[in-house]
């Protein structure tokens, strides 16, 4: 009884890996990436540079793209870009158009994030969440839906950068939110756009260094957060609350973070270059191992567990 059902796993895990494998021709198609002053984004766009694509590299800031250009070859070109600013889309999708002409664009890679702050969502604002979904979650959307015609066009790709906190919300703050609502908006899209030939993929990183998990910034915020609090509230939590808070931050980010980010530009290259790219990636072995296991276990567990990890108000209640 066993027999066949093992032989039938090994074939099936043997079918799996070899369409996995199969790879598209090499190809000089446009790709756009937003984010590429640091991290993922800058990495993947020197990647694809050296393999022969036409990389269309967007930057928050001049002295990003400019940094990027001296290091990349003539094939790639870089534009300013902030997300959060409708005008700035439009213009940087008519840019994209004037580049890539009746090619169309093969690649859409959703980069640009950030942080904001990790810390008790009683102590924020509606402004600090508005913030971070307005570059994770409003930005990435209205870089798609701007260039959906030229994806379109291209029968291309779009893969989404997201994050294994957007499968299990380990902090309050609007990361995680806006993270579950990017893998939302990557769903439908991907269901939607099918018939036209656009393939959508998620890259959920565990976590790795990046601006994003910077310890400094992180601290800095949280801290600020925190001076802005009303007394009464401060009294609440107790003084040790703020200190022992940013001590398990900072054991997690050493423990977890991952200075190897390659791991990630490889899913994101699979994503784009493969034959049959899969539907999610999830780089890092805390994602594959802790965050992704944790998140299909049931909910009084994980809040057990990240209950006993957090400190406690000093005065929980009324």
């Amino acid at each position: 009884m066993w027999l066949p059902l093992l032989l039938g796993a090994l074939l099936w895990a043997a079918l799996w890996w070899f369409r996995d494998r199969q790879s598209l021709p090499a190809s000089d198609a446009f790709v756009f990436i937003t984010g590429c002053d640091s991290g993922f984004g800058r990495l993947l766009a020197l990647r694809l540079d050296q393999k022969g694509f036409r990389v269309l590299a967007s930057c928050l800031t001049p002295s990003g793209a400019e940094n990027l250009q001296q290091v990349a070859s003539s094939r790639l070109h870089t534009t300013l870009l902030d997300v959060t600013d409708p005008q700035s889309v439009r213009q940087a999708a008519k840019w994209v158009e004037t580049r890539v002409g009746e090619a169309g664009l093969f690649g859409l890679v959703n980069n640009a994030g950030v942080a904001g702050i990790i810390g008790p969502t009683p102590w924020l604002t509606q402004d600090d969440f508005h913030r971070v979904l307005s570059v994770n979650t409003l930005g990435p959307i209205g870089v798609t839906l701007a260039l959906l015609p030229l994806l379109q066009q291209a029968q291309g790709r779009v893969v989404n950068i997201t994050s294994v906190l957007g499968r299990l919300a380990a902090s309050g703050g609007g990361y995680c939110v806006s993270k579950f609502g990017l893998e939302a908006f990557s769903d439908s899209l991907r269901r939607d756009v099918a018939p036209f030939g656009v393939q959508v993929s998620i890259v959920e990183p565990g976590f790795f260094q990046t601006p994003v998990t910077c310890l400094e910034s992180l601290e800095n915020s949280l801290q600020a957060c925190w001076a802005r609090l009303p007394l009464s509230t401060q009294a609440r939590y107790g003084e040790a609350f703020l200190t022992k808070y940013l001590k398990v931050q900072r054991h997690i980010i050493n423990l977890l973070c991952d200075p190897d980010l390659t791991k990630v530009s490889r899913c994101l290259e699979h994503a784009l270059t493969a034959r049959h790219p899969r539907t999610r990636y999830s780089p890092g072995w805390d994602a594959k191992l802790l965050w992704l296991p944790a998140s299909y276990l049931p909910a009084c567990l994980v809040d057990a567990a990240l209950g006993w990890v957090l400190p406690k108000p000093a005065q929980p209640a009324y």
